[in-house]
């Protein structure tokens, strides 16, 4: 018996936010907030908004474009955040919409019916409330009527994690065919006001199917491996024990920590290593080393550290084509970069290529899954 990733599937919302269009309405809210908090900002209760440019963002990031649900929202400088309309329960929620594409895709792509899947994962950075599941929202609207279906969270590695517990499940019997879902509306969680962090983020959702095979077909998931340890340097706060916490600082109108908020040097510095030697060992443990690699579907955070990455376990310089970016199109999109990446740039390796899906970012947590392509 072999699992396998057998198809993947991508949605990508119309609306595209230049680097350009973000920055004009960026800086014309600071232009504002200035004004408006000019006395907290001059007795120190209050912290200036910064302008910044579109090449800059470039520099530091490798990003030129994002996509998103709603543009409108987020461009507009007297709300810069995205305007969903309201819907009832009984209307399909805005995260199982996009992942039921995703999803879509990916059965199409394998041929299937819903109702030939044993179970659904929901793995991504937010869920857009607290139960009923997502996941087995998810589950209804594609139409299927067995099985069963959860979410989980490990924030940006949660698409290979999820890929992991797929694999395990396939293992102990629960399942012989699971749909993992990675839904991101990452718009809703991004302080679009701050000027280091504004750019980062872009909403997606992507699905990969993972199943037993009598006969090995599509990518034969060789191995996973998985890391945690605990920090701080990426954190959001929001939670539904927010609304009874007493005691808590007066906050700076120029922040709000119930949303994205990261120390990026630090997560660049204490992540990379962290990556390098988890790939490197995980190798190790197949008795192969990273040359013997085809492809990296690497998380798609930062093209700087993704650089770092390679250059420091290959020990050399290297084809940019071995580790595809989608960062400048897409911007970071959580847990489902690897899986854009490994949707878009795969069709071009030959029988027996190997190739890891490695995703990291906050826990910290780094996933990796050792492929090889049938």
């Amino acid at each position: 018996m072999a699992i396998c990733i057998t198809a993947s599937g991508l949605y990508t919302p119309e609306a595209r936010i230049t680097n350009e269009e973000l920055v004009e309405s960026l800086n014309k809210h600071a232009e504002w907030f200035n004004h408006e908090y000019s006395a907290q900002i001059e007795s120190g209760l209050a912290t200036s908004k910064k302008g910044s440019s579109a090449a800059f963002i470039e520099k530091v990031s490798g990003i030129k474009a994002r996509h998103v649900i709603d543009k409108d929202g987020v461009l507009n400088p007297e709300r810069m955040r995205p305007s969903f309309s309201y819907r009832s329960d009984e209307q399909i929620s805005l995260q199982a919409e996009i992942g039921v594409k995703a999803a879509q895709k990916a059965l199409d792509s394998a041929g299937l019916q819903a109702d030939q899947l044993d179970a659904v994962i929901l793995a991504c950075s937010n869920m857009q409330r607290a139960y009923p599941a997502v996941a087995i929202e998810i589950q209804a609207a594609l139409g299927m009527t067995q099985g069963y279906a959860f979410d989980m969270n490990v924030a940006c590695s949660a698409a290979t994690f999820g890929i992991e517990q797929a694999v395990n499940s396939i293992k102990a019997g629960q399942a012989k065919r699971v749909l993992v879902v990675n839904a991101e509306i990452t718009s809703g969680h991004l302080n679009w006001t701050e000027r280091d962090s504004h750019f980062i983020f872009g909403d997606v959702a992507t699905a990969v199917i993972v199943e037993q095979c009598d006969e090995p077909r599509g990518y034969e998931v060789l191995g996973t491996k998985l890391l945690t340890q605990f920090s701080n340097n990426i954190r959001n706060n929001f939670g539904f024990l927010n609304r009874t916490e007493v005691g808590a600082p007066e906050s700076d109108p120029a922040h709000d920590d119930k949303l994205f908020v990261q120390n990026g040097r630090a997560v660049f510095k204490e992540v990379c290593p962290k990556v390098v030697s988890m790939i490197t060992e995980h190798l190790a443990d197949h008795q192969m080393n990273p040359d013997q690699v085809a492809r990296f579907w690497l998380h798609q955070a930062n093209a700087n550290m993704n650089e770092y990455i390679l250059k420091t376990m290959l020990g050399r310089e290297f084809d940019p084509a071995i580790a595809p970016v989608i960062l400048d199109e897409y911007a970071n999109t959580s847990s489902a970069g690897s899986i854009i990446a490994f949707n878009l740039y795969g069709d071009d390796l030959q029988s027996g290529d190997v190739g890891v899906i490695c995703s990291f970012g906050a826990g910290y947590s780094i996933g990796s899954v050792l492929i090889k392509k049938v």
